[in-house]
């Protein structure tokens, strides 16, 4: 007679299992998730080293997002193509990989920058609906944790995570569409409301200066009369893309509404901001845009600057400014950058 209980998920696993899909489905943050998912890799097995690697899929590499145990500096900084190590080949196959003996491996051979003392490793995808988004390594695990019920055990944890990765994914690119323009690639005009808030406020608290730059594209309209709205639209998208390029990295590069842009520089004062917005707007001046008909464009700019505090202290009172400034270049002959 078979015993009725033989088989069946012992009460304690069953918990965990709860836990494990409330965690991982009570956030849409990655960092959050990956920390969920190595909290709950450390309580299954037993071992020296965990580690989660995210494929970055412009690259096609992997990398360490986060790591426990010991050896994590030789980590850090690692990066796996697709194919090498242990982690590469996982992710090329989609398979789980289980090495008892990892000098009787290549894969583990060639794995870059791995611990000094690798003697075993479970490898395994983070497979969702949409590929492979990582792979879950545990190094060194005890021996006799090396059996079909833990392996089951992380093969479930591995497909709530890839569920909760992806469900994240999409929150994110969700939330990208909501305050990005479509036709630059920019940041949108309410994220600009919420960015300069934000900022106005800290700067402000910490007695720092802040200057905006608003610019319009002069005579535009002449662009989309002579070579049609298709060049118009390359035209503005690829004058965002050069903004872009040209602004630091601490900037704010936003499409305000048709032909016009902000550009908003943190901790940078009047004279400062004038300087900087004096080379941006030669640079792009100078810019040939070749389109994807073959011809060439340039554009010509007209700017106003305004910084707070010294001209305002409030989101529309700055904006107001720099936008008055502007109209006062386009009223004097066009194509220059105004700070007072």
């Amino acid at each position: 007679m078979t015993n009725e209980t033989e088989g069946r998920i012992p009460l304690a696993d069953l918990h965990v299992f709860h836990q494990l899909a409330r965690s991982l489905t009570s956030s849409f943050d990655l960092d959050t998730i990956l920390r969920t998912i190595l909290e709950h890799m450390e309580r299954i097995v037993q071992a020296e080293l965990w580690a989660l690697l995210m494929l970055e899929e412009a690259t096609q590499e992997l990398y360490y997002a986060i790591a426990a145990g010991g050896e994590q500096s030789s980590l850090r900084d690692l990066r796996v193509k697709v194919g090498e190590g242990v982690a590469g080949w996982v992710v090329e196959h989609g398979e789980t990989l289980i090495v008892p003996e990892a000098d009787e491996d290549p894969r583990v051979r060639a794995m870059g920058g791995k611990p000094r003392s690798v003697r075993s490793v479970i490898a395994m995808p983070l497979r969702g609906r949409k590929g492979t988004h990582g792979v879950i390594e545990i190094f060194n695990p005890r021996p006799e944790q090396l059996t079909d019920y833990t392996i089951a055990f992380l093969h479930i944890l591995a497909d709530h995570a890839a569920i909760a990765i992806e469900n994240a994914n999409d929150v994110a690119r969700i939330q990208q569409l909501t305050i990005t323009d479509d036709t630059t690639g920019l940041y949108n005009v309410r994220h600009l409301y919420d960015v300069l808030g934000r900022e106005l406020k800290r700067c402000s608290s910490r007695r720092l200066p802040l200057s905006l730059a608003f610019l319009d594209l002069d005579r535009f309209k002449l662009v989309n009369d002579l070579h049609g709205h298709l060049i118009g639209s390359e035209l503005l998208a690829r004058t965002g893309q050069r903004l872009q390029e040209l602004s630091r990295k601490q900037d704010w590069c936003f499409r305000y509404g048709g032909d016009e842009f902000v550009i908003l520089m943190p901790e940078t004062g009047a004279t400062a901001a004038l300087e900087r917005a004096a080379n941006l707007h030669r640079a792009l001046m100078q810019t040939r845009f070749r389109m994807k008909n073959g011809i060439e464009l340039r554009v010509s700019a007209s700017v106003g600057l305004a910084t707070s505090p010294d001209d305002a202290l409030t989101l529309h009172t700055i904006i107001g400014i720099a936008d008055a400034r502007m109209y006062a270049v386009k009223s004097n002959g066009r194509g220059q950058v105004r700070g007072t």
